[in-house]
């Protein structure tokens, strides 16, 4: 692991353990995985929300510094602070993400990742461009050693090659042990370091330059050992 910088925008708190904050982001990604398989075309946005809340707390996370969210259809185009248009189903051929920030103990995790239903090809390939930009970007960051700024500057720059636009309300941010705005609020976007491992969310949103339908994919920023080959 990196040695993270003394800028203070990378301090941790007093309960902060790398086991931990690894273990809260395992059981987040595994927790996302659990929601999307139990969501099924015609369920309402709400209901699948309540459903997310549920399954978090069976796990035995607590809901705790952002709202869990669930978006179907349109509302994916929306910036995480905008709220859903209400009643909203999901389609036979639809897209759909998950947001959730649960805490383990007292430590933060926070993950989203976007489905597709049925076989619209372009929101199948808005979701997969989601996910394979926030690894070009963590190789990026790995090899290259780039600010926060840089990074999302080359973010905008690989997402308009893509054909999308990339939703910069959703900047980043820092994660810690609970509660991280104590230490540090402001946005991965701004960082003008190279953000460290274990401390920074990497937050894509892309978004349909058509206006219909948009994709989200965030984690933790750590190197190529903890994904899959």
């Amino acid at each position: 692991m990196q040695t993270p910088s003394s800028d203070p925008s990378e301090r941790v708190g007093p309960a902060f353990s790398v086991d931990g904050m690894l273990l809260a982001r395992n059981k987040t990604r595994q927790a996302i995985e659990d929601i999307a398989t139990r969501i099924r075309p015609g369920m309402i946005e709400e209901d699948a929300v309540a459903m997310a809340k549920r399954t978090l707390i069976d796990a035995g996370l607590a809901l705790s510094w952002h709202p869990t969210r669930v978006r179907f259809g349109a509302n994916t185009m929306k910036a995480m602070r905008q709220a859903s248009a209400p009643g909203v189903a999901l389609g036979e051929h639809d897209i759909f993400f998950l947001d959730i920030a649960p805490r383990l103990d007292a430590w933060e995790g926070d993950g989203g990742k976007s489905y597709v239903v049925g076989d619209d090809p372009g929101q199948a390939r808005c979701a997969r461009d989601a996910e394979a930009l926030f690894h070009d970007v963590r190789g990026v960051w790995l090899r290259e050693r780039l600010s926060g700024q840089a990074l999302y500057a080359y973010a905008d720059r690989q997402a308009r090659a893509m054909g999308w636009e990339l939703n910069f309300d959703l900047p980043g941010h820092r994660v810690s042990d609970f509660p991280h705005a104590a230490i540090h609020t402001g946005s991965l976007a701004d960082l003008a370091i190279r953000p460290s491992e274990m401390r920074w969310i990497l937050e894509i949103h892309l978004r349909d330059p058509q206006c219909r339908y948009g994709a989200f994919f965030e984690d933790m920023l750590l190197d190529d050992a903890h994904y899959p080959a």
